[in-house]
């Protein structure tokens, strides 16, 4: 590890910079794949790997002992102090994870008398035991018939054939919760019960006996009247069930069935997400089709592409981020700005414009049938659910890219993705990573939404990002007038104490950036109060290595200020950024943090990053991206030397 001295009042040597740009450019370079395009790991928490054991014994498969073997080194490797599983590097226990990954290693073949399975065990019991697991972790158990299907909130199939203005409508929900839910419902009508071949159970880990498990408590973010009014209607539908015509449940079954095999999308997934692929290859067992059958065939090797499998260890991830990968390194590598790191990132972004959806209207649709599709999706192919996020942020390095070469190859994706954006806006005048409008907020009272992550609303992050990218492009009315009505949105949405909400990313640090990038992109300069006061907050919470950091636990329902954790280089680099953006290019805290990067650079040119810096879901399911650490810091400290050596120290792009 290469270490400079910490001292502001010492400039950096522009030999320094350039060496360090050099160096992890070089690095990112060598990791981009022969057709030009980047993917790195992405690691969830303990819940994936163990459904994933689950689901091959669920449906009899032949047992790969290897595979199996280096997913219990990899299960026991993140248990944590507390004995649990966390949702994230040294969080705290999680009841759900840490049940599914008992009850995976259980199945794997480790002994319950072992030491870390003792332990576990306790620790489970000590808080409850595990009939305080969440609503999807009852659905798994009563798919193994550990407890009765009375423990599920009834989500009766019939669902699929309610109509649009019913409260409860599938459009009304997330794309996640659709792409899930959807064969969930077959397998919920059906009850349908797992293979399990070794007959394994984990009764030892209730407190009572599991089949007398019933409904679920009212979780944290629901309130009282909303849900005791859910709960009244799931205790009519549980009677009334069984009452449904069998003409009316084969036609919702077919639906669901429809729904499914409409959106495939080939070895890639339903949803391209693991949770709805595995309760599709299930819902397929269910209905009867054998394993040579296609749709089922394929539906299943789409799992297997998620398994990241190593030498001592493996483990599967909740999905994969190639276009977000290489959009984001592409940014790096431009703002590197060598003739090699260049040649990359355009080798990227060409890899990027096939990957466009031009041709298939998805589910957003549903709230805006006008619009023209132009978006891309987070992963390889996921045409039905293609997303602001990804799109903002792939527009903005074609732009760039171009202008840096005078040419106007990328004009007709760019144009085409500008329309999609300014078509998804909300009518608060922000927008959602995947639909618009997705603002439903009583349906995350329902007692199957204890997660509270149902709906897709408007957030500020891709708010800010989809600002930056109408800013960044040629401005014309439409623009200017969405762009007027975001910053409107993110002037709402600021916190008292300067910084913003980051739902993609963890947590205010990420949100304040992004939006510190957008109000420069729209023109609004260090004066402007909502940018001082945010900048003022990222400085407020510098530790004292000079770099930031900050916790999971900042979702928390009650927060109330900055939660601090130890530095990270991928929330380093996003606060220095953010503070460039504001302006503040020559404050001695953001020369601080450009030494904590340098310091902490790798032999490799790299950086380390074991805690996870992003979100699936808030308090549910977070994200460890590998290639943060890889292209974030990068980007950061060959800003820092771009800016420092030019005349105009203005960050001139929306990111």
């Amino acid at each position: 590890m290469m270490h400079i001295i910490n001292d502001p009042a010492t400039p950096l040597s522009r030999d320094r910079l350039e060496s360090s740009v050099t160096h992890a450019s070089d690095a990112l370079l060598k990791m981009q794949q022969p057709d030009g395009h980047w993917v790195f790991e992405l690691e969830a928490d303990a819940t994936i790997p163990a459904e994933y054991v689950l689901l091959r014994h669920y449906l009899g498969e032949p047992v790969d002992a290897e595979l199996e073997r280096k997913i219990a080194v990899y299960l026991r490797r993140i248990q944590g102090r507390h004995d649990g599983w966390p949702l994230f590097h040294e969080g705290a226990f999680d009841m759900s994870a840490s049940v599914k990954a008992y009850f995976a290693l259980k199945m794997i073949g480790d002994p319950p008398d072992a030491d870390h399975m003792r332990r576990a065990r306790e620790a489970i019991r000590a808080r409850g035991g595990a009939s305080r697991s969440n609503v999807f972790t009852r659905a798994l158990l009563a798919l193994y018939g550990v407890v009765s299907w009375h423990a599920v909130p009834v989500m009766p199939v019939e669902i699929m054939l309610l109509p649009r203005w019913f409260p409860f409508h599938l459009t009304k929900v997330s794309y996640w919760a659709r792409t899930v839910i959807v064969p969930l419902l077959v397998l919920g009508a059906l009850k349908p019960l797992a293979r399990n071949g070794k007959g394994v159970t984990i009764d030892e880990l209730f407190l009572e006996d599991p089949k007398s498990v019933g409904g679920v408590k009212k979780a944290p973010h629901q309130k009282w009247s909303w849900f005791l009014f859910f709960r009244g209607v799931d205790v009519v539908l549980r009677a009334t069930e069984p009452l449904f015509p069998k003409t009316t449940r084969k036609r919702a079954i077919d639906a669901a069935f429809g729904f499914v095999k409409e959106r495939l999308n080939g070895e890639d997934g339903l949803g391209a997400i693991y949770p709805a692929m595995a309760n599709s290859v299930m819902m397929y067992d269910t209905l009867g089709y054998p394993e040579d059958d296609p749709d089922r065939a394929i539906a299943r090797r789409s799992i297997d592409r998620l398994l990241v499998i190593k030498d001592d260890e493996a483990y599967c991830q909740p999905c994969v981020s190639p276009v977000w990968d290489t959009a984001l390194a592409a940014h790096a590598m431009m703002e590197a700005g060598s003739d090699p790191a260049k040649t990359a990132a355009k080798a990227g972004l060409d890899w990027l414009i096939p990957l466009q959806v031009l041709d298939v209207k998805g589910d957003w649709a549903e709230q805006r049938p006008d619009v023209r599709p132009g978006g891309w999706a987070f992963q390889y192919n996921n045409a039905h659910y293609p997303d602001l996020d990804d799109t903002a942020v792939v527009a903005m390095a074609m732009d760039r890219a171009q202008a840096s070469d005078s040419t106007s190859s990328f004009d007709p994706a760019i144009a085409r993705a500008r329309e999609w954006v300014l078509g998804l806006q909300s009518k608060n005048g922000g927008w959602a990573a995947f639909d618009a409008d997705n603002t439903y907020g009583y349906l995350n009272n329902i007692p199957f939404s204890d997660h509270g992550a149902l709906l897709d609303p408007p957030t500020e992050d891709v708010t800010a990002r989809c600002i930056s990218m109408l800013a960044q492009l040629p401005p014309d009315e439409a623009g200017r007038q969405a762009i007027a009505r975001g910053i409107g949105y993110l002037r709402k949405t600021q916190l008292s104490d300067g910084s913003w909400y980051g739902r993609w990313g963890l947590n205010y640090i990420y949100g304040t950036w992004s939006c510190l990038c957008a109000l420069n992109a729209a023109g609004l300069g260090a004066d402007d109060d909502t940018v001082a006061r945010a900048a003022d907050w990222l400085l407020s919470i510098q530790n004292d290595d000079g770099g930031w950091g900050e916790d999971g636990a900042s979702y928390k329902l009650d927060y109330k200020g900055y939660e601090p954790a130890p530095s990270t280089a991928s929330q380093t680099a996003w606060a220095l950024l953010g503070l460039m953006a504001a302006g503040k290019v020559e404050h001695p805290q953001v020369q601080r943090g450009v030494r904590y990067l340098l310091a902490h650079q790798n032999g490799d040119g790299l950086w380390d990053e074991e805690r996870f810096t992003a979100t699936g879901f808030p308090r549910v399911f977070y994200l460890r991206y590998h290639g943060y650490r890889k292209f974030f810091p990068l980007w950061a400290v060959a800003r820092y030397r771009n800016l420092t050596a030019a005349n105009d120290r203005r960050v001139a792009f929306g990111m």
